[in-house]
């Protein structure tokens, strides 16, 4: 058994374990590390994980140990971490574990819930969300270019249609873009509209970009995953840690950045430790993702090229 203590966070005693324990085989990144990494970025990532259910993705032995999703809040939480009715698909519902206060966030890591996985809406307007989302995802040879080169036809796509849209890496291996809403829709107006996109790109670009799941058509290419717009589907939150090789984070990054990394072919990876510098230099690159208002427009008005 590990050592236990007990940190004080805002006032609520939270209890932690086993803080030597290496999570990252690699680079020797501790769970202490961890906590620590999460209670330095709360100021950013709190706001983006307000009144949004996660999923947990816990890693009890470490990135390249088992893991296991845990969407129903666990019964031994304590009563000051919110939970959130969430419907299931299949019927009835599943109670989710809210992240609303530093005190949360620190209870989660402690379980080594690495990553933070959101919805697109928050409780309990389940069907509205307040973003619409792309995953870039590269089949390999393609990489981080090649998102990159997708990533400024769709902001050109968005320009178009008098939208703002912003980048942040996955952590993994692709980019994935953020339309803000933060105006009454639904999930059945934004899923059709973001297909419609993803098709509309494939049709532009067919040598570059697929917008179909299947895996033999993805080698080479980059899927523009528009399936994330969806009630029942999470995408990792900025700013959430990813369980690879390495404590590599979901980042914001600039079009600027994106601009270079599509000419250069300069990988855009970010570590823990990077994100503090970059949040210093240029605070929350995806801030105006909780507040900008913007209009879904309808369907057919989405011009691919002028």
């Amino acid at each position: 058994m590990g050592t236990t203590s007990q940190l004080e966070i805002e006032g609520t005693q939270v209890a932690v374990s086993n803080l030597d324990k290496v999570l990252y085989p690699k680079t020797g990144f501790t769970k202490g590390q961890i906590i620590d990494y999460y209670v330095k970025v709360s100021p950013y990532l709190l706001p983006h994980l307000k009144s949004r259910p996660i999923t947990l993705k816990r890693y009890p032995n470490g990135v390249e140990g088992f893991f296991f999703y845990e969407r129903q809040c666990p019964p031994h939480r304590p009563k000051w971490v919110k939970t959130a009715d969430v419907p299931r698909k299949e019927g009835g519902e599943i109670h989710c574990c809210v992240m609303d206060s530093l005190a949360a966030l620190v209870w989660a890591a402690n379980l080594a819930d690495l990553e933070m996985h959101t919805f697109l809406h928050k409780a309990p307007a389940f069907t509205k969300p307040t973003a619409i989302a792309f995953d870039l995802d590269p089949g390999a040879p393609a990489n981080i270019v090649q998102c990159c080169q997708v990533a400024l036809q769709l902001k050109d796509v968005f320009s178009r249609l008098k939208l703002k849209c912003f980048p942040k890496t996955s952590g993994s291996k692709g980019l994935q873009i953020y339309v803000p809403l933060n105006t009454p829709t639904s999930y059945e107006k934004t899923k059709p509209f973001a297909h419609a996109i993803a098709e509309g790109l494939e049709r532009e670009l067919p040598d570059l970009v697929v917008s179909k799941m299947t895996k033999n058509l993805r080698g080479g290419k980059v899927l523009v995953d528009w399936s994330q717009n969806d009630a029942h589907k999470t995408t990792v939150c900025v700013y959430s840690l990813r369980a690879k090789e390495h404590p590599t984070v979901s980042t914001p990054v600039s079009w600027e950045e994106v601009e270079a990394a599509a000419k250069k072919k300069t990988p855009l990876v970010f570590e823990a430790e990077d994100v503090f510098k970059r949040l210093k230099k240029h605070g929350d690159l995806f801030a105006p993702v909780l507040k900008l208002k913007q209009t879904l427009p309808r369907l057919g008005g989405a011009p691919i090229r002028s």
